[in-house]
């Protein structure tokens, strides 16, 4: 008899990392990553034009990203500011062979994503509004108006009913937060 759960508990942790515009979750996981070995990053789907800028990931027209949800190619999907937002499926493989899986999450796509992938940990990032207000006006990819929607956005709270949180202040140093959330994971991914 196949049981999906102990098929579930085989896999690393997926590693949801959210937080406002601006707070720095694409830097944190690079910097994860260096620090950790083991820990990969997904690679989201967006439709997005390719030379946006800013993270790493996969540009698709809207009929191709509907086409791939179609054709289930995504593990998680949702819509936010405009865009469709993707996790492939490959996601699964990844969390076969590595030790942790960071990903880009959208708060309102969190409980989703514990009933969907199981072992959900959340790494909720907060940094003050002047240092958000300073990160949105450095990498200029927002009109002034886009920068004060997303300060306003910056508040919003986590779902209920999630198993594993953690709020991390990265205001700091990155050295500081990546040793923070080490710590913290240490005992939650075993």
């Amino acid at each position: 008899m196949h049981d999906p759960g102990a098929e579930t508990a085989r896999l690393a942790p997926v590693i949801a990392v959210v937080g406002p515009s601006g707070v720095g979750k694409d830097t944190l996981m690079a910097a994860l990553c260096q620090a950790e070995p083991g820990f990969e990053t997904v690679r989201r789907v967006i439709t997005r034009p390719a030379d946006a800028g800013g993270e790493d990931f996969n540009a698709a027209t809207v009929e191709a990203f509907e086409r791939m949800a179609g054709q289930g190619l995504f593990s998680l999907s949702w819509q936010a500011h405009g865009l469709s937002y993707g996790i492939p499926a490959a996601i699964d493989e990844q969390r076969s062979r590595a030790t942790g899986v960071l990903v880009n999450l959208s708060r309102s796509v969190l409980k989703t994503a514990q009933d969907r992938f199981g072992h959900l940990i959340v790494l909720s990032l907060t940094a003050s509004r002047e240092v958000l207000a300073a990160r949105l006006k450095a990498r200029g990819r927002e009109t002034a108006a886009d920068q004060s929607d997303r300060l306003q956005r910056a508040r919003l709270n986590l779902p209920g009913g999630l198993d594993h949180v953690h709020v991390i202040d990265n205001s700091g140093p990155l050295a500081e937060t990546v040793q923070a959330v080490l710590s913290l994971l240490e005992p939650e991914r075993v």
